[in-house]
């Protein structure tokens, strides 16, 4: 099933039950469309459309116009925003790393090595800004069959990989430390958490814990349980469960604490990204 914003100023979300390993966004007007620093499980993909905005990803910022693909690994922490409040305009597509990897392993390989990280952030080459644009058109055109979808996302997929190729095996540094205790937040991210549990998991102290997840990481614990718990709430509305429902399973004490850190992270309401 498929679901548009209809206001043109607003978020338009698409989804298709027959394609579920990839969704696109795209956003006419984002003059007010503010995110903050967050990441997510998938690989995302997008084109400046309109106008420029700032790009931050991981430890760069940098502004991003129109001609600019970005790219965001797994677990990348990034944000683009307004420049200035001048008008801009983005189209965004979030593709599951499983699928990315078994396409372009061709079946020879194991998929979990033949895709693990891009090793830019941002690219202008036209071919590949020309080929997102024509598939983000194919995929949310309603008379197109999904054979037709998944036969232009693979094609895709082909040309972003021999142009872009893998560099590094995963993104950014791993301390195994602060892995299991990355791991510990989200696998517990709906229950309320004490720090003292995520120190144990790192046999780190409180300050020493803190220091080294955001270096590492990119965010504070919290604010990285908090990007958990919106990871899961996607994944919860992908699945048709009603707001109230998402809400309660998130962990989020009320409807308005679920709608504000939503929309912190996702630059859109619950209910636009369920529409």
């Amino acid at each position: 099933m498929s679901g548009t914003q209809i206001d043109a100023s607003g978020p338009m979300f698409w989804r298709d039950e027959a394609l579920p390993f990839i969704e696109a966004r795209s956003v006419q007007d984002g003059r007010k469309v503010c995110y903050a620093k967050h990441w997510h499980e998938t690989f995302s993909i997008g084109l400046i459309s309109g106008g420029r905005c700032n790009y931050t990803n991981r430890s760069t910022t940098a502004e991003a116009c129109v001609g600019t693909v970005v790219l965001m690994n797994p677990g990348d922490v990034h944000a683009c925003n307004p420049v200035h409040g001048e008008p801009w305009s983005y189209r965004m597509l979030y593709i599951d790393v499983a699928w990315l990897g078994e396409t372009l392993s061709g079946g020879d390989n194991d998929p979990r090595q033949c895709l693990t990280a891009f090793a830019t952030n941002s690219t202008t080459q036209p071919q590949l800004y020309a080929g997102l644009n024509r598939l983000f058109d194919t995929l949310i055109d309603p008379r197109l069959e999904p054979l037709q979808k998944e036969s232009v996302a693979v094609s895709f997929a082909a040309m972003l990989h021999a142009r872009l190729g893998t560099a590094r095996s995963t993104p950014g540094k791993t301390i195994p430390r602060l892995t299991r205790a990355a791991d510990f937040i989200r696998q517990n991210c709906t229950r309320s958490l004490r720090l003292e549990e995520i120190c144990a998991q790192a046999s780190l102290s409180p300050s020493q814990l803190i220091r080294a997840f955001r270096q590492v990481h990119g965010l504070t614990p919290h604010t990285y349980q908090l990007n958990c718990r919106i990871e899961f709430c996607r994944s919860q509305l992908r699945a048709g469960h009603s707001l109230a429902e998402v809400a309660l399973a998130a962990g989020f004490a009320d409807q308005a604490h679920f709608q504000r850190s939503f929309k912190k992270f996702v630059a859109a309401t619950p209910g636009q990204y369920r529409a």
